[in-house]
């Protein structure tokens, strides 16, 4: 296998990380007869946060033909909504595929980034203190890549196992032991149903009730895969339909949030269904509007909390002790393991990396009040800095491969025009960057996530830095080419 050479010549591009956001754009470079990149990768193999959560039960909730690269399809997803660990073989396959492998450099993480204006290069130094330099710098870290952890009390004193879900301790046999789940989000609803039957007892700590509708999911059918695989039309077909049925539901989210009552039936019939007990139900309806916070989607999990060796916990946690976890009225809960479900940093973007642009600018002072970005890409005073999955481009209804592969082009449109306009560097122009998002947060202010509730979408201070509040058909449109006219072009 080729290596790339320390501290060889600058690049063309660097890219950080190698989730779908880096393998997809290293693709289209390739595509573009772009050979001169470089990945960075913290892991030892590709696949980002598919790689990091290998939690039992962790599957996605986006349904499987739009989740993955329309350039790359793949006719043989075993079930409507893929399971982690196909996921993760389908991103080893796009970069086995494509010889990516050469050109990345496996556990490397960037501890700092800093512009060279004279020269126009971006200067990169690891944590193990090793240095490059290139053009173009490209962020494919994602939003969902550090986990959160919450600030118990007396955690430390706790003599069992700890551990987060994206970092799943597969050493430690749950089989028997009493544990404790901090967090009802994403990750908790899938492995919750998975641990609670080898559990002696499960205590899920919940702030407040997760709205959960059911999953259409099932495995396919032999025939069906049969079919597919003789005639691929047909996967594209049903990841077109797909796709305007999830993008419809931006008319709730953003456009009518009044619809969300018709989804809200549905979830009333769902958990009505699944816990017949009144008590549990009064528990586990949640306290602010439908689609404020993520929308989650499962077929097991009710029926889990309604398992005689679960208890849904809705005290406030006081504080842990040696032995277990004290609620606010005074009782505690004896357990052997604490597992958090508690999410990610997702408002911290490029963290804990340091980013310096122009004049010693820090990307974190420039984001002091909340992260923001040019379509998510640029942010003004970072030339040739371009982010993917970046501020305000994660989405409620659809799929994050389709916001990626418009930025994809977006970002190939730049790095071309810094050869062909023999560019040492373009920087966003700040009232570019500054109108753009005076319009993005005015749409905001009329989704269903401003109607009163914090969430993983928001910065503490309650600034959407997260969501992109229209269509992504209307991000693709933006994002077909980029307009030199919004940059400061250097020669």
């Amino acid at each position: 296998m080729h290596k790339i050479p320390l501290n060889a010549a600058p690049l063309r591009v660097l890219i950080i990380g190698a989730g779908f956001g880096g393998l997809g754009l290293a693709i289209q470079l390739q595509k573009a007869g772009i050979q001169d990149f470089l990945i960075l990768e913290k892991g030892a193999k590709v696949g980002g946060t598919w790689r990091d959560n290998t939690y039992p039960g962790a599957a996605c909730d986006v349904p499987s033909h739009l989740y993955s690269f329309s350039f790359e399809p793949k006719v043989d997803w075993s079930r409507k909504f893929a399971p982690q660990a196909e996921i993760f073989a389908y991103q080893q396959h796009c970069a086995d595929k494509y010889g990516l492998n050469r050109q990345i450099r496996f556990n490397t993480e960037v501890a700092s980034a800093e512009f060279d204006e004279v020269a126009g290069l971006w200067r990169v130094v690891s944590t193990s203190g090793e240095t490059f330099s290139a053009q173009a710098l490209v962020s494919a870290c994602g939003q969902l890549n550090r986990p959160a952890y919450p600030r118990l009390q007396g955690v430390e004193h706790f003599r069992g196992e700890v551990f987060h879900s994206a970092r799943w301790n597969h050493a430690y046999d749950l089989s028997g032991k009493r544990v404790a789940v901090v967090g009802t989000g994403a990750s908790a609803i899938q492995f919750v149903p998975a641990i609670a039957p080898q559990v002696a007892q499960l205590h899920l700590f919940q702030r407040s009730g997760a709205y959960v509708i059911a999953k259409p999911d099932r495995a396919y059918k032999p025939w069906e895969l049969a079919l597919m695989r003789r005639f691929p039309a047909l996967q594209k077909a049903d990841r077109l339909l797909k796709y305007i049925q999830h993008e419809s539901r931006v008319l709730a989210f953003s456009v009518f949030p009044s619809l969300m009552k018709l989804m809200r039936l549905e979830f009333n019939r769902h958990l009505a269904r699944t816990i017949r007990d009144p008590e549990l139900r009064q528990k586990l309806e949640p306290d602010y509007p439908l689609g404020c916070k993520r929308v989650l989607i499962s077929n097991d999990y009710y029926p889990a909390l309604a398992r005689a060796n679960v208890e849904v916990v809705d005290t406030a946690i006081r504080e842990v002790t040696a032995h277990g976890v004290v609620t606010a009225d005074g009782r505690e809960h004896q357990v052997d393991a604490i597992i958090y479900g508690t999410g990610f940093a997702a408002t911290d973007f490029l963290a804990p990396m340091r980013i310096t642009g122009r004049d010693g600018l820090e990307l974190n002072q420039a984001w002091r009040a909340g992260a923001e970005a040019y379509l998510g890409i640029s942010v003004s005073g970072f030339p040739n800095l371009f982010i993917l999955y970046g501020p305000n481009t994660n989405l409620g209804h659809n799929s994050i491969i389709y916001m990626l592969e418009s930025q994809f082009a977006y970002v190939l449109g730049c790095i071309r025009a810094l050869e062909e306009q023999r560019l040492r560097y373009m920087d966003l122009k700040p009232q570019v960057q500054r109108s753009f998002n005076q319009r993005l947060l005015k749409q905001v202010q009329h989704t269903v996530w401003e109607q009163g509730c914090s969430s993983w979408y928001k910065t503490a201070e309650g600034k959407n830095t997260n969501n992109w509040p229209g269509f992504t058909f209307t991000y693709r449109q933006q994002t077909r080419r980029p307009e030199l006219a919004d940059y400061e072009c250097t020669r």
